[in-house]
Formats: structure tokens, C-alpha cells, sequence
């Protein structure tokens, strides 16, 4: 009788969630016993499971419950219940907070290697956050947190990471998007990720929010490689920024000493460089040809236009016709340079 008097008897069951990241609490019951009619206090975001001999006697959702025999069916089964003998009884009650886990971090701690259709195999880095909410708490209990008195988001997260990675690798290895093209596509493929996670997160008991890529990295040697592969690559425009580059001095020509008379030797020295810029890469590109062999014409046919009178009506008649000078203007570079010749 003394040891039954000396007995604690819960009237309130409540969890006011004083410390952050805590996803499953028990209700500390060490010599305490529930008063029969107690009240329990289940808050918004939050859920309890009253464990009865070991098994989950039931589920409450956000709101306020007096324990009785009608709002909890299972103590019909205990002792002396089915004659309504109205004492305490003792049970294991669970809260479990449901609220949304923002801004939880995911990464690679070492690189993956993946097929890639340029580069062949590539071993990448990628990194992002997601946000995940406990949606089934019974499933979560037999599943992840069991009788443990607390658990926490940082106990479940490792277990966490490890499936993003893996199923990242899954879908990035057989999306077939290109590494170069997957930059432009990173929603795209968080989309992917996030699909594919969704059934690894259900059968914890919880319900994956949101997954975002913020960054696919390669390691920095192939990354080096890939800069010079884009510096090759720009051979191939070089000519139009050379024209471009003619086009932007006619009006600045036009206000110097000489005019446009003095542009055509400019224009000739011009292209000479472009075509010497323009072999030196393309040597870059294909360096079994001979360098030698093909620089040579380049500068002893930029040479002579400068001084040739017919080579630089040409090359006027050229700038007119794809309209980089006027009439005007070609008239009098024309005038100037038969003048030359005739004097």
C-alpha cells in the first residue's frame, strides 16, 4: 500500500519542445502512473503514441484528449478495466514533432564517379539542401526512433545523406545530360533526384518537402582541361571579330590625319594578323601540322598589300561592298590612291 501511495499520478501529458531538432520525445514515466480521465495535450505540428505491453496502443493528432475508456479503446483490455475499476494505469507515451526540417544540407564527401558522353568517366562533387517533415509517426517509431527516450535530426540525417548520395549517383548516371549541359538543367535534375527519394523517405515514416541542387563540380585537373578545350574552340569565330573589329576603326580612321585614305594599309595589316592569330590556333588544335609551312604565306601576302596600289582598291572594294564604308568614302580612298600612282 505504501509503495502504491508513493506513486506519482500524471494528470497533464504535454511536450512544449524546449530544445530545437528534436524529432521524437518520450514522456518520462519512471514510477508514474496516468490518472485515469488525465488530460493529454497534443499541440499543432506535433503527434503522440501511447505504447501499451510493448505495442502501439494508438495515434493522437493535434488537439486535447481525456483518457478514458472512450478516447483510448485499448484500456478496455487492461486489468479490471472491462468492470470499470477507474485507477491509474501504466502506459509509455511518445511525442513526435511534425513540423517541417528546413534548410538540411547534403553533399558528397567524396567524389562520384559517373559515365559521361563527352568526357567518358568523370568523378564529380555536388552538393545542395532538401527539407523533410515526420508524416507517419508510427511508421517512424518502428522504423528509426523505437524507445529511445529523445532522437534527434542529427541522429537520422547521416542515414539521410548517404540515400541522397547514392540515389544522386542513380540518377545522375543514367540521365544522360552531358556535365556541360547539366549547369543549365539543375532544376531539372532536382526534380529527378527529389522523384526518386520520395519512396527511400516514405519508408521512414517521413515525407520529403523540397530537394535543390545548388552546385555540380568537377575535380580541378578536368576542369583545367575543359578551360582550354573553350579557348581552342574560339579559333573558329576569330576572322568575325577581326571584321568586327575593322568595322568599329572606320569612324575613329575618319577623324585621325589621313582619313580613310589610310585605312586600307590599316585594314590589310589587320587581316595579317587575324590570319596569323588564326593559324597559331588552329596549330593549338592540330599540332601534327607543320607551323612553319603555313605561316610563311601569311606574312609575305599581308606585306605587299600594303604597298600594292591594286591590292588596296581591292580591299576598298571589298569594305563597300559589305557596307563598312560608304560611296563617299571610297570615292576619296580611291582618288587618293590613284593620285599616288599617277604622281
Amino acid at each position: 500500500m505504501m509503495s502504491f501511495i508513493k506513486k506519482q499520478f500524471i494528470d497533464i501529458l504535454e511536450w512544449q519542445e524546449q530544445e530545437d531538432g528534436v524529432l521524437a520525445w518520450r514522456y518520462p514515466m519512471q514510477d508514474n502512473e496516468i490518472q485515469y480521465g488525465g488530460s493529454l495535450t497534443v499541440r499543432e505540428s506535433q503527434a503522440a503514441v501511447f505504447i501499451n505491453e510493448g505495442k502501439i496502443a494508438d495515434v493522437f493528432e493535434p488537439g486535447m484528449y481525456k483518457l478514458t475508456t472512450q478516447t483510448l479503446p485499448v484500456l478496455t483490455y487492461l486489468k479490471n478495466w472491462d468492470k470499470l475499476f477507474e485507477s491509474p494505469f501504466k502506459s509509455d507515451v511518445h511525442f513526435f514533432s511534425t513540423r517541417l526540417q528546413l534548410g538540411r544540407k547534403w553533399g558528397t564527401a567524396q567524389p562520384v564517379t559517373i559515365r559521361d558522353q563527352d568526357f567518358g568517366m568523370v568523378r564529380l562533387r555536388a552538393f545542395g539542401v532538401y527539407s523533410y517533415r515526420v508524416a507517419d509517426p508510427r511508421l517512424f517509431f518502428t522504423e528509426v526512433s523505437g524507445t529511445r527516450d529523445s532522437y534527434s535530426r542529427d541522429d537520422l540525417e547521416l542515414q539521410l545523406r548517404n540515400q541522397v548520395v547514392a540515389t544522386m549517383s542513380s540518377v545522375l548516371g543514367g540521365s544522360g545530360v552531358p556535365f556541360l549541359d547539366m549547369a543549365g538543367n539543375q532544376g531539372l535534375m532536382a526534380d529527378k533526384i527529389r522523384e526518386a527519394l520520395i519512396p527511400v523517405f516514405q519508408r521512414l515514416g517521413l515525407e520529403l518537402d523540397s530537394f535543390a541542387v545548388e552546385n555540380i563540380s568537377l575535380p580541378e585537373e578536368l576542369q583545367k582541361a575543359i578551360d582550354k578545350r573553350i579557348a581552342m574552340g574560339m579559333a573558329g569565330d576569330l576572322n568575325q571579330y577581326t571584321r568586327y573589329q575593322a568595322a568599329e576603326s572606320i569612324p575613329l580612321a575618319a577623324q585621325n590625319e589621313g582619313g580613310i585614305a589610310g585605312l586600307g594599309a590599316g585594314l590589310a595589316a589587320g587581316v595579317g594578323v587575324g590570319q596569323l592569330m588564326g593559324q597559331a590556333m588552329q596549330q593549338a588544335v592540330q599540332p601534327e601540322a607543320a607551323p612553319a609551312a603555313q605561316a610563311a604565306p601569311a606574312t609575305t601576302a599581308a606585306a605587299p598589300a600594303a604597298d600594292n596600289p591594286q591590292a588596296k582598291l581591292a580591299q576598298l572594294k571589298g569594305l563597300l561592298d559589305q557596307g563598312l564604308i560608304t560611296q563617299a568614302d571610297y570615292d576619296a580612298a580611291k582618288a587618293d590612291v590613284l593620285k599616288k600612282l599617277v604622281g
